[in-house]
Formats: structure tokens, C-alpha cells, sequence
């Protein structure tokens, strides 16, 4: 019997816990319901406002990206162009190349590089000098011929050269033994030619300088000349007073004789203004002898003036003496003539009395 109650009291236990259970919940789930209506509100208006920024940003993103994708169609567009330009560039260094291959064909005669050195020459000195200052192909009173001559204030010679051939074979050679005999011979080209300058257009004698140029159209044979294993021909071209000269170095030699020439021009400028200044002073001292000869002579001319004054003045007094003095003698003259007159009119014989009665007042007056 307990049993039972026991057993019912459980039942009703359980049933009283299963209805509690249903009804905590139900209001668990309502409760639960609205929190996530709730969390679901706020979850989908976080997920607007994403959207919303990423929908902005986006928009953004797609105009930088228009940009960027119209700046590298212009940048590709200049890429092209200049690919165009650096292939046209490229044909013409090609043509240029190809130009200075038949260029150096064509030097490969002694002759012909001699003529381009000297046309190089000649364009130089006519873009740094005046046309009189120099003078090309100078000939010497021997029947020597120099490319080129300055006019300072003697004449310098300037010769040009090209030892192109042995320097081709020095840079190209690979070994020192070939190096070596390629030093040697440019070595006794360039010897060659500092003596034929030396020997033939270093003449003091017919108004050159002690000195002269040899022009060498190339930098590089210039560079070897002077920097090069061969350095030494520097010295041996000074001590036979030739000044060997590459295109910079010529121009900046130039510059200095053009500079020389001014200062010629303003020597000799000065000099014609001194000499008008003699003139000058030559005709004023002429001048001044005139003008104080003229003063002498209008100072004798014053004095004289000055004396005839004085015996103006003397014989007008004399004058006015006179004057005075005859109208004494008539009014002495009237003053005897009265008496006489009454003399007359009584008796005869007056009128031969008259003279001797005048001359010893007029004798004595005189």
C-alpha cells in the first residue's frame, strides 16, 4: 500500500515536474524566441551597415581601378609610341652605323684621311676665327704646303694628322706580343709625322713661331697619344716644339688666340689713339704759336694804337693852338685895321704901310 502511494506520489511528482518542466520551457522559448529576434535585428542591421561600407568602399575601389586601368592604357599607350621612337632611333643608329662603316672605308687611304682631316680642320678654324686671323694651305718660300696657318702676331702652323691604321690594330689586338708591335709602329708613325712637322714648318726665319700644331681629328688617337703606354710621344713631340691637339683641346687653344686677338685689337686701337692724341697735340702746339703770334701782333698793333692816340691827341692840341692863335692874329688884324682906315680917309701912302705893319705881328707870332 505505501508502495503505491509512493509510486502515485512519484507519478504525481513527475507529472507536476513534467508540467513545470513544459511550462519553464515554453517560457524558455518564448524568452529565448525574442532574444534571438532580437540578436537577429541587430545581426542584420551590423550586416546592412557591412554592406553599406563595403557597397562604398566597393564604389571606390572601382574608380581608383577605372583610373588605374586609364592611366596604364595612356602609360601603355606613350609605351608604345616610344618603342615606336626607340625603333626609329634604332633604324637610324643602324643607318649611322652603317654610314660610319662606309666611312671608314672610305678613310682606309693615307689620302683620304688626310683630305678629311684637314676639311675638319678648316671647319673648325671657320667657327672659332675670324676669316683674316688664318689662312689655309699656307705655302712657304721652299714649296712646302702646311694645312693651315694662324695669324697672331706671327704665324702659327697647324698641320693635321690621322695615324688611324696602327692605332686600329693597337685597340683590336688581343695577345701583348700583337699589342706590343702595334705600340711600336703607332709609336713610329706618330714619330714620323712630329718630324716632318718640325722640319718643315717650324721657320722662324719667314715670321712663324718656334712652335706648331698637329691636329689630330680623333679623341681616342689623341687619349693613346698622350694618356696611352705610348705617353712618352708627348714629351718627344714637345721637345721638337710641336704641340700636339685633339678637337676639345684645339677649340680651347682657339679660344685663347681669339681672346689674343681682342686684346691685339685694343693694343692696336690704343696705339691709333695715341698717335691721334700726338696729332693732336702737334696741331695745338702749332696752333698755340699761331694764336701768340697774333697775340703779338695785336699786342704791337695796341701799342701802336695806343701811341698814334697820344699823337692824335697831341696834334689836336697843336690843332686847337693854332686855331686859337689865328683868331688872336684877326683880332689883332681887325684892331690895326681901324686905325688905318681913319689914316686913309686923311692922307695918301696908307695903303703901302698895310703889309709892314702885318709882318712883324704875324713873324713875331710865328
Amino acid at each position: 500500500m505505501l508502495t503505491v502511494i509512493a509510486c502515485l506520489v512519484v507519478l504525481g511528482g513527475v507529472g507536476l515536474l513534467a508540467a513545470w518542466l513544459k511550462t519553464a520551457l515554453a517560457a524558455h522559448e518564448a524568452e529565448s524566441g525574442a532574444q534571438l529576434t532580437a540578436r537577429n535585428a541587430e545581426i542584420d542591421r551590423h550586416l546592412q551597415a557591412v554592406v553599406e561600407t563595403m557597397d562604398r568602399r566597393l564604389g571606390l575601389l572601382d574608380g581608383k581601378v577605372d583610373r588605374r586601368l586609364e592611366s596604364a592604357s595612356k602609360t601603355t599607350s606613350q609605351i608604345h609610341e616610344r618603342l615606336g621612337k626607340v625603333d626609329e632611333a634604332t633604324g637610324q643608329m643602324l643607318a649611322r652605323a652603317k654610314d660610319l662603316a662606309r666611312l671608314e672605308q672610305a678613310l682606309r687611304p693615307p689620302k683620304a684621311r688626310g683630305g678629311f682631316g684637314e676639311l675638319l680642320l678648316g671647319n673648325l678654324l671657320r667657327d672659332r676665327l675670324p676669316a683674316e686671323a688664318y689662312s689655309l694651305q699656307y705655302g712657304f718660300k721652299g714649296g712646302e704646303r702646311v694645312d693651315a696657318v694662324i695669324k697672331v702676331e706671327k704665324l702659327v702652323p697647324v698641320d693635321a694628322k690621322f695615324p688611324l691604321d696602327n692605332f686600329e690594330r693597337l685597340v683590336e689586338a688581343q695577345e701583348d706580343a700583337a699589342r706590343e708591335l702595334a705600340e711600336k709602329a703607332f709609336a713610329r708613325d706618330v714619330k714620323g709625322h712630329i718630324d716632318s712637322i718640325a722640319a718643315k714648318y717650324i721657320r722662324p726665319d719667314e715670321d712663324t713661331y718656334d712652335f706648331a700644331f698637329m691636329y689630330l681629328p680623333s679623341e681616342s688617337v689623341y687619349y693613346e697619344l698622350v694618356c696611352g703606354k705610348t705617353g712618352a710621344l708627348l714629351s718627344y713631340a714637345h721637345d721638337k716644339r710641336v704641340l700636339p691637339v685633339s678637337p676639345t683641346t684645339f677649340t680651347a687653344y682657339l679660344q685663347v688666340i681669339v681672346l689674343g686677338l681682342k686684346g691685339l685689337q685694343i693694343e692696336q686701337h690704343a696705339h691709333e689713339v695715341m698717335a691721334y692724341c700726338a696729332q693732336l697735340q702737334k696741331d695745338f702746339g702749332r696752333f698755340k704759336d699761331d694764336f701768340d703770334l697774333v697775340g703779338k701782333h695785336l699786342g704791337n698793333a695796341q701799342n701802336k694804337y695806343t701811341d698814334a692816340e697820344k699823337r692824335l691827341d697831341r696834334f689836336e692840341g697843336k690843332l686847337e693852338r693854332a686855331a686859337e692863335t689865328q683868331d688872336e692874329v684877326r683880332c689883332r688884324r681887325g684892331l690895326e685895321l681901324k686905325p688905318g682906315r681913319a689914316a686913309g680917309r686923311g692922307g695918301s701912302g696908307s695903303g703901302r704901310r698895310r703889309p709892314r705893319s702885318l709882318a712883324p705881328a704875324g713873324g713875331g707870332r710865328a
